[in-house]
């Protein structure tokens, strides 16, 4: 079905829009369950300094916790966002220092960057700042890139730590940083969130949510034996839940309906399966 088909179909069933669409969309970031335990640890880990370290596998919702912490402003921490972190580490350190500055470094050597890094956290310091660097897709770095970054983190005066590191990826990260040479980088993790998948009274409260944030206005719902169906299926994680409840939604209207019922996610979960 097209896009411009598919909204017709949402506006039909009273969305404003689409409620379960699968991209990190912040303005639906659920505020509730194990998405606000790891948002508060990653707050006290970006304020204590080192490293903060948030892991969950593929869907679970890290790349949306990412983006919300980006928009919500926390006194005194400038933001720099790497989403790419396959890189070499000489445009790693131009990526921080451009999110940082809004200029890039320029030098012949790293350590003729790195001397610049540091100028550039020196005069955020002097201006009550601390720079942060969120790491999204953190499995991805290699260990010779994580390595530079404990480097970078050994940037400081003699009274405060300039630049901390909140590294956001798979579990894989996590057996990387459990090898013998990660080891001086691993004792600076300050704070580890595992995210898990929704227990049952969350998923509904997920959905739910979803719903009332694309104004519904209640004029859509899922009877509690859908509800039971979608975690069923999903298996609590939050893409999987999108995925259901999307194609459950279009099946309703398919039906010229706008309750959604057991029989409509059992043949979505079979589509979305396929």
């Amino acid at each position: 079905m097209k896009a411009d088909s598919l909204d017709h179909c949402y506006k039909r069933l009273g969305f404003s829009k689409p409620p379960f669409r699968l991209t990190p969309d912040t303005s639906f970031f659920y505020p509730g369950g194990s998405h606000v335990a790891a948002l508060d640890h990653l707050r006290f880990g970006l304020m204590s300094g080192g490293f903060a370290l948030l892991t969950g596998e593929v869907g679970l919702g890290k790349t949306l916790l990412c983006r919300y912490l980006l928009q919500t402003p926390v006194a005194g921490v400038r933001f720099a966002y790497l989403f790419n972190p396959q890189q070499s580490y000489t445009d790693l350190i131009m990526s921080i220092g451009y999110d940082l500055t809004g200029r890039y470094l320029r030098g012949n050597s790293v350590g003729q960057l790195h001397e610049q890094m540091y100028q550039h956290l020196v005069r955020l310091a002097k201006g009550g700042e601390r720079a942060v660097v969120l790491v999204d897709e953190a499995h991805r770095l290699n260990p010779a890139l994580l390595e530079g970054l404990r480097l970078l983190s050994n940037l400081e005066t003699e009274q405060t730590k300039l630049i901390s590191f909140l590294l956001v990826g798979q579990p894989e990260l996590e057996q990387t940083l459990a090898l013998p040479n990660m080891r001086p980088l691993a004792q600076r993790i300050s704070v580890h969130y595992r995210l898990a998948p929704f227990e049952y009274r969350e998923t509904v409260s997920y959905i739910r949510h979803r719903l009332h944030v694309a104004n519904t206005a209640d004029a859509v719902s899922f009877n509690l034996p859908s509800l039971y169906f979608v975690h069923k299926y999903s298996g609590g994680v939050p893409r999987r839940i999108n995925q259901i409840c999307d194609r459950a939604l279009l099946a309703a209207y398919a039906d010229g309906r706008t309750r959604v019922n057991a029989r409509r996610v059992w043949r979505a979960m079979h589509e979305v399966a396929a």
